[in-house]
């Protein structure tokens, strides 16, 4: 598990343009909003079936703050990418439960939905949350690719390899750009090869260690500018990064 680091500004920027705007559209998904009162915003839904499937729904009334679930830990690059929480952390639906309130699922919704709706969700919320990551992934790789893997890598997309293997496979080419990279943290055992930061800021450093902890290699070089490359050599036993917000496979 990678430690959590504080994203760099410039990756903030882009996310906040470029995924938000997928929760701004409802994009044909049927997704019911509580309505907000005034002195408590409400949790859509999805946002309340993921605080389920995380195991951090509030149970005070809707306190959270709209659009902000809890985001489960982002993966490493040994998970694969956008493989995070999806089974809900208490009991599931049995899979010839998983009916909708009118019409009927198609064969690969079911399967997305499969293991993943707490008993007490409604499993069309449940979709939702996959149709909002389709979404995201969509409207983020139009305007930039690297973008959307890089979140992907970053966790900043939830079940994101389930989302797209299910419910939009058109989308795989971002995450077979994700695959093998690695978001800010600290890595043990990281695969020898070239990488590349992406949307990494201005305070972005890496450093490679042997076994033994001694340093094989870091950076930026003095002056360097972004987006930043490194090498892994065979054998390093450790990748710390910090500020870069996620390295692709160059």
């Amino acid at each position: 598990m990678r430690t959590p680091l504080r994203r760099s500004a410039a990756a903030s920027l882009v996310l906040v343009a470029a995924l938000a705007a997928g929760c701004s559209s409802g994009g044909g998904s049927g997704r019911t909003e509580a309505a907000p009162t005034a002195s408590a915003p409400s949790l859509s839904a999805a946002e309340r079936v993921a605080g389920e499937q995380d195991g951090t729904a509030p149970t005070g009334g809707p306190t959270a703050s709209a659009g902000s679930p809890a985001r489960p830990t982002a993966p490493g690059a040994s998970d694969g990418p956008g493989h995070g929480p999806s089974a809900p952390a208490g009991p599931v639906r049995p899979d010839a439960a998983l009916t909708p309130a009118t019409g009927t699922f198609t064969p690969q919704e079911k399967k997305y939905l499969s293991g993943r709706v707490p008993a007490s969700a409604d499993p069309a919320a449940v979709l939702d949350i996959g149709r909002e990551t389709c979404q995201r992934l969509s409207r983020t790789a139009r305007h930039d690719k690297d973008a959307a893997a890089a979140a992907v890598v970053a966790g900043d997309v939830r079940d994101a390899a389930d989302a797209v293997s299910h419910l939009c496979p058109d989308q795989r080419p971002v995450l077979d750009a994700a695959r093998g990279g690695y978001p800010d943290g600290t890595h043990a055992s990281p695969a020898a090869g070239r990488y590349r930061s992406v949307s990494s800021g201005p305070d972005c450093a890496w450093q490679i260690t042997d076994a033994r902890g001694t340093q094989l290699a870091a950076g930026p070089a003095p002056g360097a500018t972004a987006p930043h490359t490194l090498t892994v050599p065979a054998g390093a036993a450790g990748l710390q990064s910090t500020g870069c917000y996620a390295w692709l496979r160059a």
